[in-house]
């Protein structure tokens, strides 16, 4: 563990007295700009700032202590300054160190696609019957994380803690932060490729959960249709859920209809949710599989599902003046560009068009991808197709396919020529800004 400096006192500190610190001022922050009455402010570094300048104004704005890791920063004489090798390190073994302390139960949750919506519904859930902590956001990285745990109270029974992942090792990083009890990969696909150097990288990252489980003896949930986590799911008790399974599961669910609202049953019961797209039906029968599995009524499990509405440009549905548009710009791969066609496919309108953004963080493979798309594309019944991006400029397009160097030529064109009376898909990595669509259609 790193050592822990006090200017004056000139003594050293371990991570447990950092921790009492922290008990008596239980509010973190890592922005200037936020700085509430008695918190502590954590100095984090980034490629374009260093939060130890700004480590004196955050104590002016009401913050108790700073947490910097350059000493020219900290005040001559000034106690409040706490000197450390490296912040994040010591944000995270904080974090950890809190989690311990509590004991919480502890699920985590990973996966290329639909982490973020199975999270929501995990704990819509659970919070039929207990009192849950849960990541909000996609607060899942090597600062969400412990900031979330950081968040634990006494009063918690539980906890929903997302990780994410771009890079390997990314996940056991994360899982020893958090030290989770039960572990569910959603599934693995193809993201961040640049990140992973391929597929079977992905596969590895987010089997780092399943690792960390099998290790300390706990439980998995996972959707045994899927055999990518069938594969390396060997020697961890497993509570499954799936949708085409001929043995007992825990859950098995069965698909009514899509269009575009998701309809589904599980184990005998119906449900009317809000969440479109047919793919969405495995995150919701994760959320009943562990839900159960905490011995929520089985009544209380269905309306928690049915009750959820997605939000943050995530499978949002919205009726605007002149169109019915399905948005779902938060981000995109290959394997979610081709559930959300797969869907829309399904989905019964008179008109209907894809507005879709090129997919980032593919590497080698980034335009073998992005034609797999295009060609997909040219097999759809489609009154109109607008692509985003150099890579989707670069592919063989569907014929009248149209393709646009950026989201702002795509906004011009709706400007001269704004569909009616069309449903029409948003799609594409976040960095393309498709998210700016919805206000002028």
């Amino acid at each position: 563990m790193p050592v822990f400096l006090c200017r004056l006192a000139v003594k050293i500190m371990d991570i447990q007295q950092i921790y009492q610190i922290f008990k008596k001022h239980p509010v973190i922050t890592t922005d200037s700009r936020d700085c509430p009455e008695h918190a502590i402010f954590f100095a984090l570094k980034g490629d374009k700032f260093n939060g130890n300048a700004y480590a004196k104004g955050a104590l002016e704005k009401g913050c108790d202590y700073a947490v910097i890791d350059e000493q020219q920063y900290a005040e001559e004489g000034d106690e409040r300054y706490i000197l450390v090798d490296n912040v994040l390190i010591t944000l995270q073994q904080l974090a950890n160190c809190h989690r311990k302390a509590l004991g919480t139960t502890i699920v985590g949750v990973t996966g290329t696609n639909g982490k973020t919506t199975t999270k929501e519904l995990i704990a819509a859930v659970l919070s039929k019957k207990y009192n849950v902590l849960y990541t909000k956001g996609n607060l899942n990285n090597q600062i969400g994380v412990p900031k979330t745990l950081l968040q634990l109270t006494p009063q918690h029974e539980l906890a929903v803690v997302e990780m994410g992942a771009s890079h390997p090792g990314d996940i056991k990083e994360l899982v020893d932060i958090v030290e989770p009890d039960f572990g569910i990969i959603t599934n693995v696909g193809k993201a961040h490729l640049l990140g992973f150097g391929s597929f079977e990288g992905v596969i590895r990252t987010k089997g780092e959960l399943y690792d960390f489980i099998r290790e300390h003896g706990g439980k998995v949930f996972i959707n045994d249709d899927n055999p990518y986590l069938n594969g390396i799911v060997g020697g961890i008790e497993t509570v499954r859920y799936g949708q085409n399974a001929d043995h007992e599961l825990a859950v098995k669910g069965k698909l009514i209809d899509c269009s575009p609202f998701l309809h589904f049953e599980w184990n005998g019961h119906e449900v009317q949710t809000s969440l479109i797209g047919a793919y969405n039906i495995d995150n919701a029968l994760a959320a009943a599989t562990i839900g159960k599995f905490f011995n929520v009524p089985d009544d209380d499990i269905s309306s928690a599902i049915a009750g959820y509405v997605p939000s943050n440009n995530r499978s949002q549905l919205m009726k605007t003046a002149s169109n019915t548009l399905i948005i779902d710009a938060y981000n995109a791969n290959p394997t979610s560009m081709e559930a959300a066609l797969n869907n829309f496919s399904l989905i019964k309108a008179q008109k209907k068009m894809v507005m879709l953004g090129q997919m980032g963080e593919l590497g080698e493979v980034s335009h073998e991808e992005h034609q797999k798309i295009a060609d997909k594309l040219a097999t759809m019944k489609l009154d109109g197709i607008c692509l985003v991006g150099e890579e989707f400029q670069k592919v063989n397009c569907p014929e009248g396919a149209r393709c646009f160097a950026n989201v702002d030529e795509l906004k011009q064109m709706i400007g001269s020529e704004k569909p009616e009376g069309t449903t029409i898909l948003i799609k594409g990595s976040n960095s393309t800004h498709m998210f700016e669509l919805p206000e002028c259609l």
